[in-house]
This record gives structure tokens, sequence and C-alpha cells, in this order.
């Protein structure tokens, strides 16, 4: 086996069980949960520099602001769209949350089309179209858009967006987005322990240690993900990266019993019909279309 293949199922699978995580994080509220994640995740990601003697890109970083600016904005959305996914949770809005990140993959494709220029293809627009059906049918049947799916696939579409025109790493990136954020983070919670919230102090001695282990349980999927990127083929990566919000939508419905039927079951039938022209068009363009003879 492509030993690319098991990191990004280990990624994909470890995304998917993150409802379980942080369901298990209840007793700290959402925005505390956020903010001590940004902190443990650099303290891992200083950790896993240092082992790798990987320091050198950030002194030429620091002396570049527009790459500084860049990744502080990668930052908010990511931030934005870690607190978004805990809320939800939290929330018990697993299902909503999963739809989110069905949605990525659109998101992405309106996204390179509004913002890249590029072209769609036929069969991109027919996905764009299909899954546009979808959420209006959900926004008429539940009186109001699907906002936390919505806004859960364009925080992660976007924050893509920035990485993928971005100048480091996997790695380097995310810790630099992790130094960014964290003087807000610190800031916050001593905010936070002055008027009161001491939601980690409080909490049990399993959960702090699952609080604390947030770091690895951030980096690690991602450093997994950027292993699997160099060895996989990009269709492939695509066709698994479904894998997590089927997860997610399995622990939504199975595990804590959210509503799932009827209305709603049409609105993700249309995203999945969507995903499926979507995925048939990029198997096309990869391997299908007759090549040009040189």
């Amino acid at each position: 086996m492509n030993p690319g293949i098991l990191y990004a199922l280990c990624a994909y699978v470890i995304w998917g069980m993150f409802p379980i995580y942080f369901k298990s994080l209840q007793e700290i509220p959402p925005m505390e949960v956020l903010m001590y994640r940004m902190v443990w995740a650099l303290a891992f990601l200083a950790i896993v520099l240092s082992l790798r003697k990987q320091w050198a890109w950030l002194g030429p970083v620091l002396k570049q602001p527009k790459v500084l600016a860049g990744f502080t904005a990668s930052a908010l959305l990511l931030s934005s769209n870690w607190f978004l996914y805990i809320w939800a949770v939290n929330q018990d809005r697993v299902v909503d949350a999963s739809l989110g990140y069905f949605m990525t993959p659109l998101v992405n494709v309106l996204l390179g089309s509004v913002i890249l220029k590029e072209r769609l293809r036929i069969l991109q627009w027919m996905a764009v179209g299909i899954a546009a059906l979808g959420v209006l049918w959900l926004t008429w049947q539940s009186g109001h858009p699907p906002w936390i799916s919505l806004l859960i696939g364009i925080t992660f579409g976007l924050y893509g967006l920035l990485r993928k025109t971005a100048s480091l790493g996997t790695l380097e990136g995310l810790s630099l987005e992790t130094m960014l954020l964290f003087p807000l983070a610190v800031i916050s919670l001593i905010f936070m322990i002055s008027q009161g919230a001491h939601g980690f102090v409080d909490a049990s001695a399993t959960t702090k240690w699952l609080m604390i282990a947030s770091g690895p349980i951030t980096a690690i999927p991602l450093l997994m993900f950027a292993a699997a990127a160099r060895l996989v083929p990009l269709s492939t990566m695509g066709l698994m990266q479904y894998i997590t919000p089927s997860l997610q939508l399995l622990a939504g419905i199975w595990l804590y019993h959210e509503p799932f039927g009827g209305a709603r079951l049409i609105g993700f039938a249309a995203i999945w019909l969507a995903l499926i022209f979507y995925t048939v068009d990029g198997l096309w363009f990869t391997y299908g279309r007759p090549k040009k003879s040189s």
C-alpha cells in the first residue's frame, strides 16, 4: 500500500471523530475551548519544530509584511472555522457542521471562479447549481438558510484559498498562524478569568487532559495530510476527503440522535448529487479526457 493512503486515511478519520472529542469538552464554554486550543497547539508545534530544528524560516518571514498580513487573515479564518465547529458540536448541530464540510469542495469551485477567475466546466456548473438548489430547499423547509453549514463551508473554503497561494508549508504555516493567534488567545483568557470564567480550572482532571491534548490533536492530522498530499494523487485525495464529513454525519445521527429525515434528507441528497458531478468532473479532467498528441 502507498503509505500516503494510510496517512490520508488516518488524518480524515481523526477529523471525522472530532464530534466525539469536542462533545467531551462540554464542561468548558466553546470560546474558552478555542482559546486554549490555540495555546496548546502552539506549544505542541513549538516542540515539533524544535525537535526537527526547523526554525530557520521564521526570521525571514517576520521581515515580510505581506506574508504576515496574509497569514493573519488565514489565522482569523481558521480560528473562526474552529469556533463555529466547536459551537455547533456543543449545540447539538453536528449534522449541520458535517454539511458545511460536504459543501467545502463546491465553495472552493465558486471561489476559484469568482476570485481566481477560473473558468468552470459544464459539470462544475451543474454541481454548483444543484448544490444551490439543495441550500434553497433547506432554507425553504426550515424558514432560514443553513447558516452554520454555510459559514463553516465559506470560512474553510476561504482559508484553503489563502493557504493555496501561501509561501510556507503546512507545519510552518500552521505554526505561524498559531503564533499570530497566541497573543489574542492569552489576552482573551486573562479577560475571561478576570470575569469569573474558570471553565478549564474548574473542569475535571479528564477534561483538562483532553484540553491539553488539543495541541497534538490539532497538529498531527494536518501533518499526516501534508505528508499524504506529497505521495497520493490529488484525485484520490479529493475522493477521500468525504470520509471526514461522512463520519461526522454518522456521529450526529447515530451517536447523538440528531434529527435527519424527510426534508433534511432531500437537501443533503442534493449536496451529495452535486458532489458526484464535481467528482466525476475531476476524475474525467485528470484521467478521462483524450491526451493531446505532441
